[in-house]
C-alpha cells in the first residue's frame, strides 16, 4: 500500500512539473530586461507557448516550462522563476480580476523583422539595430533596392534607420560636405537612384516612403526614431514637389513649396513649416529641438509614459510596458515632436510635461500600425556624428531601450478587437 502511495505521489510530482511555467519578471527583480525580450522571442521562435502579462510586475512574460527554456535563461543571464500550476492559477486570477489594471495577451509567433538601413558604413549608430543584436533577436537588413523591388510584404515589422527620406542627406552638407564618408554616401545614393530609374535621390526616396506607407496599409508594423519619422512625413507631404536646394541635387527648389504641401498624405504630422535653408540642420517645425530649454540642463530632461487601461487599451498598454514610467530624455536630429503639428487621431504615449512636446507616439494606417520615437540613443544624451556606439552591457535595464523592444514583440500578440 505504501509503495502504491509513493508511486502516486511521484506521478503527481511529475505531472506538476510538466504543468509548471517559467515567469520572466520585468520589474526591478530582472537582472537583464533587454535580453529578457530576446529570450521571449526565442521561445516564440521555438513554438513555446508564451503570454505577455500586461502591468504585472513591469510587464512580465509567462512561458510554458521546458528544460531547454530554463537553460536558455541561465545562459543569457535572464532572471526567471519556475511556477507550479497552482501558482500560475493564482497569478492569472489576479490578472483577470476586473478591478485591477492588468491583462494577459497571448503571443502567437515570432515576427519576421527587417531594418531599413544603408549598406555602407556611416559615422553614427542605430539604437534599434544595437538593441536587437544585444537581445539576440534576428533581423534582416534591406535598403532602397530591396524596398523598390517589393520585398516589404515578406516581413511583419520594419524599422527605419536614422534616415532622410527627403533626399537632402540628413542636412549634413554645411558641416560635412568635405568629409569622405559624406561624399561617398552621396555618390552611392545617386548611383542607386539611377539604377532604379530615378533622376534624383529625392524622387527615389519618395517612392521608398510610399512603399513603406503601403506596407503599413497592408497590415505591417513600422517603427522609426530620430529623423526617420519627420522626414518620411515631409517626403509624403511634398508628394513629388521639389523642396530640395541646389546644393543637394543641382537645381533650386520650386517656388512656394510650403503652400503646395499635402498633409492628407502623411502618417502623423500636419500643418508644419519647412526649413528651406540648406545651411541649417533642421528640416521643419515638426522637431522641437531648436526651442527646447531642457537641453541646457539635462538633469531636468525627462518624459513621462501615460497610463493606459490594460483591459481596454491593449495596444498602448503593450507599447508602454516598463519598470519605470519616467524616462530620462535624450536628443537627436529630431529630438521630440511639437504637439501642435501632430494629427488629432495620433495617440501620444509619452510626453515632456514641462513643454508642449511629445516623445513617443502611435497610430494606425489602413490595416497596419506605426510608432514614432523621438531622439537618437536612449542611453547617450547627445550622440553626435563620430561618437562610439553605446555599450549595452552597461545598460541591461534601460527603460528607454525597453520601449523599442516593446514594439518588436507587439506584432506577435494575438489580434483581438479593441473594447469599446
Amino acid at each position: 500500500m505504501l509503495k502504491v502511495r509513493l508511486t502516486l505521489l511521484f506521478l503527481l510530482f511529475v505531472s506538476l512539473c510538466r504543468a509548471a511555467s517559467i515567469l520572466i519578471p520585468m520589474d526591478e527583480e530582472q537582472k537583464n530586461h533587454l535580453k529578457a525580450y530576446g529570450i521571449t522571442y526565442w521561445a516564440l521562435k521555438n513554438g513555446i507557448e508564451t503570454d505577455w502579462l500586461l502591468n504585472y510586475r513591469g510587464g512580465s512574460f509567462l512561458v510554458k516550462y521546458s528544460q531547454n527554456m530554463e537553460n536558455e535563461c541561465k545562459v543569457r543571464g535572464v532572471s526567471y522563476e519556475v511556477l507550479s500550476d497552482g501558482k500560475v492559477n493564482l497569478v492569472l486570477n489576479e490578472i483577470t480580476d476586473p478591478s485591477v489594471n492588468m491583462e494577459m495577451v497571448k503571443l502567437e509567433k515570432a515576427p519576421k523583422i527587417a531594418v531599413y538601413s544603408p549598406k555602407n558604413k556611416l559615422p553614427w549608430d542605430d539604437a534599434v539595430t544595437m538593441v536587437l543584436s544585444y537581445a539576440e533577436i534576428p533581423y534582416e537588413i534591406l535598403y532602397d533596392d530591396e524596398v523598390l523591388k517589393g520585398t516589404l510584404p515578406k516581413y511583419d515589422w520594419l524599422h527605419l534607420h536614422h534616415e532622410d527620406f527627403t533626399g537632402q542627406y540628413n542636412r549634413f552638407w554645411s558641416a560635412f560636405k568635405n568629409a569622405s564618408w559624406y561624399i561617398e554616401d552621396v555618390k552611392l545614393q545617386e548611383i542607386t537612384a539611377k539604377r532604379n530609374g530615378f533622376k534624383k535621390v529625392s524622387e527615389m526616396k519618395l517612392e521608398v516612403a510610399r512603399n513603406i506607407r503601403s506596407f503599413c496599409a497592408g497590415g505591417g508594423f513600422m517603427f522609426a526614431m530620430c529623423s526617420g519619422p519627420e522626414t518620411i512625413d515631409i517626403a509624403l507631404a511634398a508628394n513629388g514637389i521639389d523642396i530640395v536646394d541646389r546644393v543637394f541635387d543641382g537645381d533650386p527648389a520650386e517656388a512656394n513649396v510650403q503652400s503646395k504641401l499635402d498633409f492628407n498624405q502623411t502618417l502623423a504630422f500636419q500643418n508644419f513649416s519647412l526649413d528651406l535653408n540648406p545651411l541649417n540642420n533642421e528640416f521643419s517645425t515638426i522637431d522641437a529641438t531648436p526651442t527646447r530649454s531642457l537641453a541646457l540642463n539635462r538633469t531636468n530632461d525627462f518624459f513621462t509614459l501615460f497610463d493606459f487601461s490594460a483591459k481596454w487599451d491593449i495596444v498602448p498598454s503593450m507599447l508602454t510596458q516598463n519598470h519605470e514610467k519616467v524616462i530620462k530624455g535624450f536628443m537627436g536630429q529630431t529630438t521630440a515632436f511639437r504637439r501642435n503639428v501632430i494629427k488629432p487621431n495620433v495617440l501620444v504615449m509619452g510626453e515632456t510635461k514641462t513643454s508642449a512636446e511629445a516623445r513617443y507616439i502611435h497610430g494606425e494606417f489602413g490595416q497596419g500600425q506605426w510608432t514614432f520615437y523621438g531622439g537618437h540613443d536612449p542611453e547617450d544624451y547627445q550622440h553626435i556624428v563620430g561618437d562610439p556606439p553605446t555599450d549595452l552591457n552597461l545598460h541591461p535595464n534601460s527603460p528607454g531601450y525597453r520601449l523599442i523592444l516593446n514594439n518588436v514583440l507587439f506584432p506577435a500578440a494575438k489580434k483581438k478587437k479593441q473594447k469599446t
